[in-house]
């Protein structure tokens, strides 16, 4: 047997089993993906190449989330399915899937990002490195890594990324795993722990790009990100 991305195009398989946990079995269900389900390969499309977090604008609000986060979200844009990290700036796409099961659908609902909402793609953020100043101690995170620290600001909730240099704010919540918030903990970045965003250092860019695969179940037309297209076995 083999996982469902490395089937070559223009080919017919039938799934034999499912690797993974109950969330990803029945996420997959919902896409009619189940063992037994003979399908065909339309395509395996590149993801377009771009690194670092993105901005989005979800209703009135505007927000960043990771490059990994992005890469499990799934939008729909004039009729056709595709990874939110194909729109450029401008794109307006609705959460269609969100790969990477409850918890995680639960992380992005604190975003805003839910299914069926809209989004505005804004533009792609620098993966620039914030030097912060974390109760006197001096601390480094991503752009990415930081968009999932929310702060108070003039009484109003927002993203780290948002900070100005020297300016200061109040950690309010972070969104993200539970080894995410234990690692921050260490680093004294606690829920009420005062911060000062120091300046921003630019690091060399490293360019991303996985794949997603296009298939046919009867006649209905499915995405599946690599992530899960991996735990697919077929044969």
């Amino acid at each position: 047997m083999n996982s469902l991305m490395d089937v070559e195009s223009e080919t017919t398989v039938t799934v034999k089993d499912i690797t993974g946990g109950l969330d990803v079995k029945q996420h997959l269900e919902e896409l009619g993906i189940k063992e037994g389900v003979t399908l065909d390969v339309v395509a395996t499309e590149p993801v377009h190449v771009h690194w670092g977090p993105i901005s989005l604008a979800v209703g009135d609000q505007k927000v960043i989330i990771a490059r990994g986060w992005a890469d499990k979200i799934y939008v729909e844009k004039g009729g056709e399915t595709l990874p939110l990290l194909r729109l450029e700036k401008g794109d307006v796409g609705t959460v269609k899937t969100i790969e990477g099961g409850k918890e995680f659908e639960g992380f992005l609902s604190e975003c805003g990002i839910v299914k069926e909402s809209e989004l505005i793609f804004l533009s792609h953020i620098p993966d620039r490195t914030m030097v912060l100043a974390v109760e006197g101690e001096e601390m480094r995170m991503g752009e990415g890594q930081a968009s999932k620290v929310f702060v108070t600001r003039e009484g109003r909730s927002t993203q780290i990324n948002y900070l100005n240099d020297g300016e200061k704010a109040t950690v309010e919540r972070i969104t993200g795993g539970t080894h995410l918030q234990e690692k921050f903990r260490q680093l004294g970045l606690n829920e009420g722990a005062e911060i000062t965003l120091l300046r921003r250092e630019t690091v060399a860019p490293t360019p991303k790009q996985g794949a997603y695969i296009l298939a046919r179940i009867g006649e209905q037309l499915v995405t599946i990100g690599h992530g899960l297209a991996e735990k697919v076995l077929v044969e």
